[in-house]
């Protein structure tokens, strides 16, 4: 029985193609996903990876195989998959590996309703059929090819009036992901000039690593805003589910900012609903959420997570540190573009610069995610909860990680990475001068 658990990770299943993945494996991945989601058809889109029309094909091949029939949506970014899953109460597969270099791919799975899949509802079942091997049934289901790009287009401009909007200049970076492909036709008719940036669809990334959080990636967009005086800028991860904001000097808005700005909107719309946010979100998050009279909810980091407990709470709205934003009237998904939406409408409903609009979202200093890459997380979290446990007015929290809170209200969370062999550091506190007292300290002991 072969072993797949550098594959199948916590919210998805990712690996390097030619290596860890390949056509035949993720055939049977799509057995074995028929078999759990039933019919009477699965939707399946990919990014622009070289990897991904092939590997997302055989899947297809898999499903079909199962009896079950195909509905095949092309190029898509991952909440166009789960705008797909949800408008056609389909389960849906998506090929990306959203950031990673190009030698990687992977796929996200949902149930009908772009509901989650993940290792405590799905991802588990399918490793083990796969690793026991899927004996095929004969039977052949049909493969449909739809276009549903204008469709994903028009579904978030309802949710977002940006009619009366003053005339905006920004620039998006599409990093040569999948924004390049959405953004166009999300964008087309609005009060926005656009400038674009790096929107030639390439898997390769040749202009920068497609994640927005890692600051030098957001470098060319800072630069660019300032050049032509835009009045934000907003970056896309390779797959477009994520959204980063730099404000009109260029200068980066947190996302923790981003969640609180779009919640504030949400619950004028819900009054006293219910907003989740993970655990690294900034303290700043559910302190501005109960003022404006709604219920916070905190959580692990993941979608997965997030999404079951959006379900279980009916939450109107969630954020995560990673940017990723989760709405109820997006079937409970995360999507980066709808948040980018919330964020002009914000902006263009009032005279304020960006900066000013989203001063008041931010209380806190924070020291950004840091990672540190250590043989023995395990080993690192006990001595780190050794280190601050029995210091008088430390609070420890385990839900996810370690949270310590300090008795000055500063605190970090440690958390292992759930596909690398990492550490991840978040700190947040008064000013800078305390994050960084707080950070030299715990990485003194992480990195020893």
């Amino acid at each position: 029985m072969r072993d797949l658990s550098g594959v199948f990770k916590a919210y998805d299943i990712r690996g390097v193609v030619g290596e860890q993945i390949d056509a035949d494996l993720v055939r049977e991945i799509g057995a074995a996903f028929a078999r759990l989601v039933g019919g009477p058809a699965v939707v399946i889109g990919h990014d622009m990876r070289d990897s991904s029309p092939g590997l997302a094909a055989a899947f297809g091949e898999g499903v079909a195989g199962e009896g079950v029939d195909v509905i095949s949506i092309g190029l898509a970014s991952t909440d166009m998959l789960y705008y797909a899953s949800g408008s056609l109460d389909l389960p849906g597969a998506m090929f990306t590996a959203s950031h990673n270099p190009a030698k990687y791919n992977g796929i996200k799975l949902c149930r009908a309703g772009a509901a989650p899949v993940g290792q405590d509802s799905g991802l588990v079942d399918i490793q083990r059929e796969v690793e026991r091997g899927v004996p095929g049934s004969g039977k052949t289901g049909s493969v449909e090819h739809r276009d549903l790009l204008a469709g994903y287009a028009a579904y978030l401009r309802r949710l977002v009036d940006l009619s009366g909007i003053r005339q905006l200049k920004i620039v998006v970076d599409a990093g040569n992901g999948m924004g390049g492909h959405t953004v166009p036709t999300v964008f087309d008719g609005l009060p926005l000039e656009v400038l674009p940036m790096y929107f030639e669809l390439d898997g390769s990334f040749p202009n920068h690593e497609a994640n927005p959080l890692d600051p030098k990636n957001i470098v060319d967009l800072q630069a660019k805003v300032r050049e032509v005086g835009a009045d934000a800028g907003i970056a896309f991860d390779g797959d477009a589910d994520r959204c980063f904001v730099v404000d009109e000097n260029g200068d980066p808005v947190s996302p923790s900012a981003i969640t609180a700005l779009v919640a504030v909107r949400e619950l004028a719309k819900d009054p006293g609903g219910t907003v989740i946010h993970n655990l690294i979100t900034s303290h700043a998050v559910p302190e501005i959420v109960a003022e404006h009279g709604g219920k916070p909810v905190r959580t692990r980091v993941g979608h997965s997570f997030i999404k079951q407990e959006m379900a279980r709470t009916g939450a109107i709205f969630g954020g995560e540190h990673s940017a990723h934003y989760y709405f109820r009237d997006f079937w409970k998904a995360d999507t980066g573009m709808l948040a980018s939406l919330h964020v002009l409408a914000a902006l263009g409903e009032q005279d304020r610069p960006l900066s000013d609009l989203t001063r008041e979202y931010n209380r806190y200093a924070a020291s950004g995610e840091i990672n540190s890459t250590v043989d023995d997380q395990a080993g690192r979290l006990a001595a780190i909860k050794a280190e601050f446990g029995d210091r008088p007015g430390v609070t420890l929290d385990e839900l996810d990680g370690l949270t310590v809170q300090l008795p000055d209200g500063g605190w970090f969370n440690l958390r292992a990475s759930n596909t690398e062999p990492l550490l991840r550091l978040n700190v947040e506190a008064a000013d800078d001068a305390a994050v960084a007292a707080i950070r030299d300290e715990v990485l003194a002991v992480v990195r020893g």
